[in-house]
């Protein structure tokens, strides 16, 4: 079966799943679905494969810790008035641009998805920085082992018989 159709349906039938243990018996961990999306996406950005998966959760949760310190900071720079979160969010692109030194946070774009997932968790939902880390950081770990066990499963469909 060609690559893209055999991508199409393990894809697809692992949305439908991701969707229903997120909204349904992983909720009350306050795990967000999209957050898991944003890193399943993540994994194939970074080439797939195992060092996929381990490149996306090693990056995504480094920017989601720098993320939630940058609200923490923000917080702390109220004096600034409107330019308060703006130089937070800076403080917080110099951090992970200056870490993709070192090599296993070299994929700065992944580490701002990290950020971004966070930040977009303390905002739309109000909760504290330090307490979205970890449902964060569960959702990529989820989300990306979502995207190996996807990348996996179209590569035994598009296998010849033996």
């Amino acid at each position: 079966m060609p690559v893209l159709i055999a991508l199409t349906i393990s894809v697809s039938l692992l949305a439908v799943l991701a969707t229903w243990l997120f909204l349904v018996p992983l909720a009350a961990l306050g795990v967000q679905v999209w957050q898991a999306f944003i890193a399943w996406g993540s994994h194939y950005h970074c080439g797939g494969k195992t060092a996929g998966t381990r490149n996306t959760i090693v990056c995504m949760s480094f920017g989601a810790v720098v993320g939630a310190l940058a609200v923490v900071l923000a917080g702390q720079l109220g004096g600034l008035g409107n330019w308060a979160a703006p130089v937070a969010v800076g403080v917080g692109a110099v951090v992970i641009v200056l870490a993709a030194h070192l090599s296993f946070l070299a994929t700065i774009p992944v580490c701002f998805y990290g950020f971004a997932s966070v930040a977009g968790l303390i905002l739309l939902k109000g909760v504290a920085p330090f307490d979205a880390i970890v449902p964060t950081i569960a959702s990529v770990a989820i989300g990306a082992a979502f995207g190996w066990v996807s990348e996996a499963l179209a590569g035994k469909m598009t296998k010849p018989a033996a």
